[in-house]
């Protein structure tokens, strides 16, 4: 294949649709957030095509099972980083590049930086590993237009969680995992200024849902 031209390269950028990602702590309130989102997007007559990961896909529905299988606790954390990138890698080629190349806003439940705050900084894989990975998706150019972080205490969030469903494995893994991973997310958006923008998801729904909004518009503009 032929490397594209550089007028190729911005008429393909200029096309692109948008790419928004909803990340935080385990009981942040992505599902519910990212549910009012596309209801609010269908009022202004855009449509949203909604992902999750890992899932979405055939095969990354079967390695969602794996990953939350709380039989599988041995697991080791290279392993299951390396099934995380797995399940993303066919979600881009199956869903996110199709959908983006289509101009269509495509809104992901967990994206890249999940990884990094739940296996690289929380459970200490190496974080060459998702370097390279990120490189990769980079030259893809699907990387994230927007990612909204709802940050909520980890205590509160595990609350939250067990609430509504039994835990799964990477719940289970405990507060002091999970205060790690809120940690590494609030590192990432300090990295990451003008991609991540972090939203309390303390409080009234409907101003938390507000807030989302504005940073979706800036956008979508």
């Amino acid at each position: 294949m032929q490397p594209k031209s550089l007028i190729e390269l911005i008429d393909m950028q200029d096309k692109r649709g948008k790419f928004i990602t909803f990340e935080g702590p385990e009981g942040s309130g992505k599902s519910t957030h990212i549910k009012l989102l596309v209801e609010y997007l269908k009022e202004k007559g855009l449509k949203a095509e909604v992902l999750r990961e890992p899932g979405s896909t055939q095969i990354g529905e079967k390695i969602r099972q794996i990953l939350l299988d709380t039989a599988l606790g041995d697991m080791a954390n290279v392993c299951e980083l390396y099934l995380y990138l797995a399940a993303r890698f066919q979600l881009i080629q199956e869903k996110i590049t199709p959908f983006l190349e289509d101009n269509k806003i495509v809104i992901c439940d967990r994206f890249n930086d999940a990884t990094m705050a739940y296996q690289v900084y929380a459970g200490k894989c190496p974080e060459f590993i998702m370097t390279g990975f990120n490189n990769f998706i980079n030259e893809m150019n699907v990387g994230p237009d927007l990612t909204i972080l709802l940050d909520v205490d980890v205590r509160l969030g595990l609350k939250r969680a067990a609430s509504l469903r039994p835990a799964d494995r990477i719940e289970k893994k405990g507060a002091e995992f999970h205060d790690k991973v809120r940690q590494g997310y609030l590192r990432l958006a300090k990295k990451y200024p003008e991609r991540i923008k972090v939203i309390s998801s303390v409080g009234e729904m409907d101003e938390v849902q507000l807030r989302i909004r504005e940073k979706v518009n800036e956008i979508l503009q």
